[in-house]
């Protein structure tokens, strides 16, 4: 059993080592990477897609935080995070239209579009309610993966569980918070990412 000051300092870690725009970024790269398997493809379209998807949001946030904007970059309160999500959305479609303009292969495109709708849901939601969208992400990623490399990519599934174990060990959210987040990131990038690429 762990003691409470190593469980939080845990519970810390993996919400950074996990946390939406580390994986978003990985994802990308991952997939763009997997696209280069097709000749005369590069496999570094995933990068300009994690500049748009993960880094310029990512940016926002942390310049939210050096102005007192927002108190940290997981920007705990509820109502601080709409705008964050509306600027990611609209940041991955600038990237979207780019990339799409500049020939970018399918697999980072119908990645980037299933982003955009899980942004879309999660700022909708978080109107209302608080979900995670470390939990999410984190289970788009193994279903994004998944519908890449087969069902390989589920061992990343006790990761996805130990992220909500950790969300909810640092009361950031609650189980319902995280599960109902895992749902939907898995859902959208599991019906959305296939469907496009």
């Amino acid at each position: 059993m762990l003691n409470a000051g190593t469980g939080d300092r845990i519970a810390r870690v993996v919400s950074e080592v996990l946390a939406p725009a580390v994986l978003v970024a990985a994802l990308l790269l991952t997939v763009g990477w997997h696209a280069g398997d097709t000749p005369g493809v590069s496999r570094w379209w995933g990068l300009p897609g994690a500049l748009f998807a993960a880094v310029i949001p990512l940016g926002y946030v942390l310049n939210g935080v050096r102005t007192g904007r927002f108190t940290n970059h997981h920007i705990p309160e509820r109502a601080d995070r709409r705008i964050p999500l509306i600027f990611g959305t609209g940041s991955l479609v600038a990237g979207l239209a780019l990339l799409i303009v500049l020939g970018a292969p399918r697999e980072v495109l119908a990645l980037l579009a299933a982003g955009g709708v899980g942004l879309a849901v999660f700022a909708l939601v978080t109107h209302r309610w608080k979900m995670s969208i470390h939990a999410g992400v984190a289970a788009g990623t193994v279903a994004a993966l998944t519908a890449v490399y087969g069902p390989v990519a589920l061992v990343g599934v006790p990761l996805v569980v130990l992220g909500g174990w950790a969300r909810v060990r640092l009361t950031a959210h609650t189980p319902a918070q995280v599960l109902v987040g895992a749902l939907a990131g898995a859902l959208i990038a599991g019906t959305v990412f296939p469907a496009l690429r």
